[in-house]
């Protein structure tokens, strides 16, 4: 099962859409506290997500109960700073795509620590980031674009 990592997420619209993307293609979400909203029933609502019972979703405590459980795992660390386009490299089934917060991305020392698994999705250099919820969805699509659209139709 894929998987979609959001390491300190801020802003729950953005959370609430990853979420749908999970539901519709069946990819496990992991949410990694702090987070910057409650996932309460006022919130998910203000999110416009009706899919969080759809969704197998992960709550962790830190990143570094994340990484204890998975930093061995097959990790695809998002940012604008790699030098490695998303697109080349292969994802496996139970790839993990990490997010950052919506603000400031993943902690530098994150990066720095697995540095050869960092990988940027292009775009204009006067424009730094896209929404976290469009590379999200950009990300899981090439990810099981390579695997044949598992269980997909």
């Amino acid at each position: 099962m894929l998987n979609i990592v959001l390491v300190e997420p801020e802003i729950p619209q953005n959370a609430g859409n990853i979420a749908r993307t999970c539901a519709v293609t069946g990819a496990r979400l992991h949410l990694v506290e702090p987070m910057g909203f409650r996932p309460t029933e006022k919130n998910l609502k203000r999110a416009g997500c009706n899919y969080w019972n759809d969704v197998d979703i992960v709550r962790w405590p830190c990143a570094e109960a994340f990484l204890e459980a998975h930093g061995d795992a097959e990790l695809h660390l998002f940012t604008g700073a790699a030098s490695r386009l998303y697109t080349e490299v292969a994802y496996g089934p139970e790839a993990f795509l990490l997010f950052g917060r919506e603000s400031r991305g993943l902690d530098p020392a994150l990066l720095e620590q697995f540095a050869e698994r960092c990988v940027r999705i292009p775009m204009r250099p006067a424009l730094d980031s896209l929404n976290v919820s469009n590379a999200a969805a950009i990300a899981a699509y090439e990810a099981l674009r390579q695997q044949g659209f598992p269980d997909l139709s």
